[in-house]
This record gives C-alpha cells, sequence and structure tokens, in this order.
C-alpha cells in the first residue's frame, strides 16, 4: 500500500475507523481481531477510535472508553503496537439513555487525556484529537487546553475533529507543529468539507475523513445512490466502495480516509483502494 504523511509519521494511505459496536452492543471479539489482523496485512498502519466510543444506547455513559479498553486488548493479543499510530479522541461524552453531549472545558479534555492513558495502557498517546466543538466553550479557550495538552508530553500529536476553516487556522496558529491533522466527515454523499480540505493542504495538516463511504447504510447502498461510482467500478471490476475511496485519495495528497469495517473481507477490499488509479475522465465523472 502507498503511504502518506501525518505529522512525522508515514502511515498507509488507508486508515481504520474502529468505532466496532453493532447496535445492540455487542462485539464478537473474535471477528475483531480476524478485522485488525486483516487491516495489518492489508498495510493499514492508522487505527482510529475515541473515548466516546462503545456499546448500544442501553449502556449509556457507562460506554465511555470501552472501544478504547477493547482495541488496546486487541493490539496487546496480536503483539502489533510497534507497527500502529493508535489515535483516539476526547470531548465528545455519552450521557445516560443513550445520548450524546460536548465537554471541552479544560478539566474535562485533561480528565480526558488521562483516562484514555490509562484504557489504552500506554505512556504517551500517539494522536490525541478533539472530538467536537463545544457551544458552551469558546474555541480559542478550546485551543489553550490543547497546546497546554500537547506541552504535557502526554500527546505526540495532536488532531482536530469536526472543526471548520477558521478553527483550524486558530489552532494552527497557536499550535503549529504539535497539530498535524483534521477529522471531518466526507463522503459521495457528504462533500462539503472540500474548504477544509484545501486548508489542510495549505497548512501541512492531514485530513481524515470519518464516514467516508457515508456510513454503514449508505456505504450498502452507495452503488444504487450513485451511479457514477457503480459504473466507474464495473469498468475496474472492483467494488463501488473502493472507488469512493480511491476518488477521496484523488482529491488531495493529504487525504487519509479512515472507513469502518466488521468483517476482514471489509477492510481488505478497502485497503486495495490506495492502490486504484482513477483516470482524469473518472474522477471529473466522479466530482458530478
Amino acid at each position: 500500500m502507498q503511504t502518506r504523511t501525518l505529522g512525522d509519521m508515514q502511515v498507509g494511505a488507508i486508515g481504520l475507523g474502529l468505532m466496532t459496536f453493532d447496535q445492540s452492543g455487542s462485539q464478537p471479539r473474535q471477528q475483531l481481531l480476524d478485522t485488525v489482523t486483516a487491516a495489518l496485512d492489508a498495510g493499514v498502519t492508522l487505527f482510529d477510535t475515541a473515548d466516546a466510543y462503545g456499546p448500544g444506547e442501553e449502556k449509556g455513559e457507562g460506554a465511555q472508553g470501552e472501544n478504547e479498553r477493547l482495541i488496546a486488548s486487541i493490539l496487546d493479543e496480536l503483539g502489533v503496537r510497534d507497527r500502529v499510530l493508535l489515535a483516539t479522541k476526547g470531548g465528545h461524552v455519552r450521557t445516560e439513555g443513550g445520548g450524546w453531549d460536548t465537554d471541552s472545558s479544560a478539566d474535562h479534555l485533561r480528565a480526558a487525556v488521562d483516562a484514555s492513558l490509562g484504557r489504552l495502557g500506554v505512556e504517551q498517546l500517539a494522536l490525541w484529537q478533539h472530538h467536537r466543538p463545544d457551544p458552551d466553550v469558546p474555541y480559542d479557550e478550546v485551543i489553550a487546553t490543547l497546546k497546554e495538552i500537547a506541552d504535557s508530553g502526554k500527546v505526540a500529536r495532536v488532531g482536530l475533529s469536526n472543526a471548520n476553516p477558521e478553527q483550524i487556522r486558530a489552532a494552527h496558529a497557536v499550535l503549529g507543529e504539535s497539530l498535524v491533522s483534521v477529522q471531518n466527515q466526507f463522503s459521495p454523499a457528504f462533500r462539503s468539507s472540500r474548504p477544509e480540505i484545501d486548508v489542510c493542504e495549505e497548512l501541512g495538516l492531514a485530513f481524515l475523513p470519518w464516514s467516508p463511504l457515508g456510513g454503514l447504510g449508505d456505504a450498502k447502498a452507495l452503488a444504487d445512490k450513485y451511479p457514477a461510482f457503480a459504473e466507474v467500478a464495473d469498468a475496474h471490476g472492483v467494488s463501488a466502495q473502493q472507488v469512493a475511496l480511491a476518488w477521496e485519495l484523488a482529491q488531495s495528497p493529504v487525504v487519509i480516509p479512515i472507513p469502518g469495517a466488521k468483517r476482514p473481507q471489509s477492510v481488505t477490499d478497502s485497503a486495495a483502494a490506495a492502490d486504484l488509479e482513477l483516470t482524469a475522465e473518472e474522477l471529473a465523472r466522479l466530482d458530478g
């Protein structure tokens, strides 16, 4: 697999989003282990999780951090910690009843970093990302906290998620080289993050599209909803999902999609997008 730059590291051009639990709150451990193994075999080296990812809605705030614990135990069982860049996020919280909220207070973000360090079993987080802007906390205050966290040595690299161009520029002005990435939604169904991609390219930041296939439901229906992707896929003898990821990679050399996958076959198919070359004519059709 070709590689791309994330801060001071080279990672596989396709990453893996690890929001792994289904709506029932279950996750077959062996299935996840097989999926992570397939990802590694395919050259995937960026794995992304968050402290807010966890099982189904009935678990409420008790789900906080469960995905981190599960992923850490899988990587330890496989003995592959030194082969991956494991990213996590903080600032998005689970509430009772399965709801979501934000908390970007300095106390919460500092505590979130410490909690992720413990759950992941590391002395330094490889990439820690601010998950989502908090309407109750001015963004300049969030940036000041991120600077404090970066200077603490508890994180090697800082990222933003769900940030707009102005927020990205403001954070970069304060954080400098500590800021390495932006994780926003981008997919055939959601293309309005093009300005953020442009800013990332200008500033030398990696852009990590979340839900790059539009989420589980849209991913399955991608060929039906977007005929151009299906037509290009047929011409290459590959899946429409693989074409979508190749199209995203072609948007900019800073783009590193992080599709989710629950089965080994899915992650293998996604990883192959890094080596799928689309013609200028095909890209123009997909851009239309």
